[in-house]
């Protein structure tokens, strides 16, 4: 067997230092904030180097590439390690089919002594890592397991996504969300479930938009917004009308539901103009009036090395 090929995609430091790159003086003069961002960004830092010299010591070929510099996809690799948080990761997804395994690094977990000492005085949470199975403690092991003892990946449903018939570039993850532009508008639009042999009804709506996740996408925002955990080996997708206007109790259940593997979900575009976001606020695809959006999981998992307290929902 030839020598094994890694990518590491890197979490830039200047998310963490924007000022220093742009000359923009911080607002906040709080001391223990200024400390806080510092913190974080050495801790990123050092993070990287410490992953750097374990690969150093190995017969591993790797390059690494920060997140903002990866533009086409990822191919001739046998596994991308992301070092930052589950944004890192969900950049990386969108670049990888479903032959190459995803690993990621939380660089800069969260310090629950730190947010017990600061929290009356600002936010002291730090990376979010929940699809992260490695951090720096354990990063070693989890890459000897991979590497040399074959651990096996999980396989995490996506979403496809069309507009007027064309497959985005991409596919989410976690979400896919469409409203309009302006957060305070009312979103005018109507989907059915598509079956293979039917379809449900038309459901009209007005409301601030739509929200469709998958099974890793529903500890997220849909679980904030009163949707529920999904198993991780679910390919179902959740959907959720956001806060819809002027329903009654029959056509509320209607709001929320469940679109199966075989099925997909019809959506017809009836404001001026909208917006859709793909796995947070980064990619951005604009509709308008009369578009028609269909959503599936017809889409190529993603192989992805998950940590111990989300494998055991994929067996409930």
């Amino acid at each position: 067997m030839g020598r094994r090929r890694l990518l590491l995609l890197l979490k830039p430091l200047d998310v963490y230092s924007l000022h220093q790159s742009t000359g923009v003086p911080r607002r906040n003069t709080n001391p223990k904030v200024l400390q806080f961002i510092d913190s974080r960004c050495r801790v990123h830092k050092a993070a990287i180097e410490f992953c750097q010299d374990i690969l150093r010591r190995k017969s591993i070929e790797w390059d690494a590439v920060f997140r903002s510099h990866l533009s086409q996809p990822i191919h001739n690799v046998d596994l991308v390690v992301t070092i930052g948080g589950d944004g890192t990761l969900l950049r990386a997804s969108h670049f990888l089919n479903d032959s190459i395994p995803l690993l990621g690094l939380n660089s800069d977990p969260t310090q629950p002594q730190e947010v017990e000492e600061l929290g009356d005085e600002f936010d002291a949470t730090r990376s979010t890592g929940f699809l992260c199975a490695a951090t720096i403690k354990n990063f070693e092991q989890m890459l000897n397991n991979i590497l040399e003892n074959g651990m096996t990946p999980t396989e995490l449903s996506r979403m496809a996504i069309k507009v007027n018939s064309e497959l985005l570039p991409l596919y989410a993850l976690n979400d896919f969300l469409i409203s309009d532009p302006n957060p305070a508008a009312v979103s005018r639009f109507s989907f059915r479930i598509i079956k293979q042999e039917s379809s449900q009804p038309l459901v009209n709506c007005r409301s601030s938009g739509l929200r469709v996740s998958t099974a890793a996408g529903s500890t997220a925002a849909m679980l904030s917004a009163g949707g529920y955990l999904m198993p991780v080996s679910s390919k179902d997708l959740q959907y959720m009308v956001r806060e819809p206007i002027l329903v009654t109790q029959e056509h509320l259940r209607l709001m929320h539901g469940l679109v199966k593997p075989k099925e997909s979900m019809d959506i017809d575009w009836q404001t001026n103009e909208g917006l859709i976001y793909i796995d947070g606020a980064h990619i951005v695809h604009n509709v308008q009036h009369g578009d028609s959006i269909q959503i599936s999981s017809c889409a190529p998992s993603l192989k992805i090395f998950l940590p111990h307290h989300l494998l055991g929902t994929s067996k409930m």
